[in-house]
């Protein structure tokens, strides 16, 4: 992967906040939720989101713009309610809003940005947060206090989701961080596996049933002719990066989810990679970025090595008490891997 450095030395007042600084915030009440965090919940710079006991079928997605909540929209677009306590089946195709547990009251000069957890965009779900008065999504401004919701897109799969299925993370930040450095990310097209495509038609995931699914019922293996692989539009993709991946252990990363100047297709529905991702230290050396693609409205030849995404790093405040994987994690040391949901190819 090819790096280039923006800076060499991060402010000392802005960057992300890591796992002790969130749990700090929780203690003092500027995040709250409506049960008992999970002992598992603060990763060492995020925070992740559970899912509340209602969410709404919608005919369209939205942003509820200055001035107005996300539930004053509701009325506008709602077709009907699905209560998650017991469960229920997201169906693709179709768009939803959903509570969350979690509440923000963030302090002065603390904001927060949003993204999908791995495993959530490896199943091609699509999930954004939305806040009260939101103009974006995913951003949430400084010092906002309010709820929060998801807008749940299924693009391959129908999924089954309860109230607490984690469905994406949040990470704080004091400041405007600066970015440290923007990494290419190249794709690997090498070996008798390349990646797997999605089949459509496939079957329910469980989004809490961990190793309880068979991937041949959801996945073709693809087999790269000549370092090549043709992507059809609309069609989704499980690919791994060419290098392997290291987040220092004072810095986080986000991959950006699309770049017009290196093709016509989507990577990476879920860019986070937290402190300690990759290296030696936490146990993950020679950790690959696992890829989401999916082509847009032509077919694009992916050529091995090809540059398909770019990270982006960012200081943080101080070091994380917790590395990424240090107590075991799904996705370190990992290679070409599909979710957590599923049983070993």
């Amino acid at each position: 992967m090819a790096t280039v450095a923006l800076m060499t030395q991060p402010s000392l007042s802005a960057g992300i906040l890591p796992c002790q600084s969130i749990e700090a915030l929780i203690a003092n009440g500027a995040i709250t939720a409506g049960r008992p965090f999970d002992l598992d919940q603060v990763q060492p710079a995020s925070l992740d989101l559970r899912l509340g006991k209602r969410a709404w079928r919608v005919r369209a997605s939205f942003l509820p713009g200055h001035g107005r909540r996300v539930m004053d929209r509701m009325a506008d677009v709602a077709m009907h309610e699905l209560d998650l306590s017991a469960g229920a089946v997201l169906e693709r195709g179709c768009v939803y809003i959903a509570e969350v547990q979690e509440r923000l009251a963030l302090p002065a000069g603390v904001s927060a940005r949003a993204n999908p957890k791995s495993s959530t965009g490896r199943v091609d779900v699509f999930v954004r947060l939305l806040t009260d008065f939101g103009a974006a999504f995913d951003d949430v401004a400084v010092g906002y206090s309010g709820p929060l919701f998801l807008e749940i897109a299924p693009q391959t799969f129908s999924v089954l989701v309860r109230s607490g299925t984690r469905l994406n993370q949040l990470r704080l930040k004091q400041g405007q961080p600066p970015r440290l450095s923007v990494q290419d990310v190249g794709v690997d097209l090498t070996g008798d596996l390349a990646g797997f495509r999605a089949r459509r038609h496939a079957g329910v995931i469980d989004l809490d049933h961990e190793d309880g699914h068979d991937p041949r019922d959801f996945w073709e293996p693809l087999v790269p002719r000549r370092g090549e692989l043709l992507l059809d539009p609309g069609e989704f993709y499980i690919l791994a990066s060419k290098s392997a991946v290291e987040i220092p252990v004072l810095e986080a990363a986000e991959m950006l989810p699309i770049d017009p100047s290196v093709g016509e297709f989507r990577v990476h529905y879920a860019g986070f990679f937290d402190p300690g991702f990759g290296t030696e230290e936490a146990g993950g050396q020679g950790s690959r970025g696992v890829l989401e693609v999916r082509s847009h409205e032509t077919p694009f030849l992916l050529e091995d090595g090809q540059t398909v995404a770019r990270l982006i790093f960012e200081p943080l405040t101080e070091r994380p008490a917790r590395l990424y994987g240090a107590d075991g994690s799904h996705y370190q040391r990992q290679g070409l891997k599909l979710s957590k949901h599923f049983r070993a190819w």
